[in-house]
């Protein structure tokens, strides 16, 4: 149990509304927390800004970023997911509100499509903290289900829009500068 204040923070949604200020501050924000050590690879990440939240102070605190990828096993379009949260809010709570509130954004956005790019939300739980406390098939406060590990053995989890449909089947394309996803 953590004994840090309980920290709370408003999550504002920049999907498709980056500024060039604000892709400066998230760049900044991500060397300064050491979160991606490859600056060509940040600023490519950095177009994929979903939400952000600030602490009491103004700061950044919280970033989550979203591309659509297709797995080979499913051959549909998913929105992976990444979050980092920087470590004075890590612990309190926030993860899957924060996560919410993403999906939610990324679930209008689709929705908004005259043809659907994804049908959820993929997430790969890298925290060794996540992976050990959630061991439930289905999670309902993140309306996440477990379909398998990725290659580096960490769970994969789905949370479809509501709606979903199938579509044609796609082959997997691997990015360069993405860790392998089976």
């Amino acid at each position: 149990m953590s004994t840090r204040a309980p920290v709370t923070f408003d999550v504002s949604p920049v999907w498709k509304q980056l500024t060039p200020e604000l892709k400066d501050e998230v760049l900044a924000f991500w060397k300064q927390h050491r979160a991606i050590g490859d600056p060509e690879r940040a600023r490519h990440r950095a177009d994929e800004v979903v939400c952000i939240a600030r602490g009491e102070d103004g700061a950044l605190c919280a970033v989550s970023t979203a591309v659509v990828r297709v797995l080979p096993r499913l051959m549909q379009p998913l929105y992976y997911y990444r979050l980092f949260f920087a470590r004075s809010v890590r612990g309190q709570g926030q993860v899957i509100p924060f996560y919410n509130r993403a999906r939610e954004v990324l679930q209008a956005y689709n929705a908004g499509l005259a043809e659907p790019e994804s049908l959820g939300v993929l997430l790969e739980l890298e925290s060794r903290y996540l992976d050990a406390y959630h061991k439930d098939a289905y999670i309902p406060e993140a309306d996440s289900t477990f379909i398998g590990y990725s290659p580096r053995g960490l769970q994969l989890r789905v949370s479809y829009f509501e709606g979903a449909k199938l579509l044609a089947p796609r082959a997997a394309r691997r990015p360069a500068a993405t860790p392998a996803m089976a």
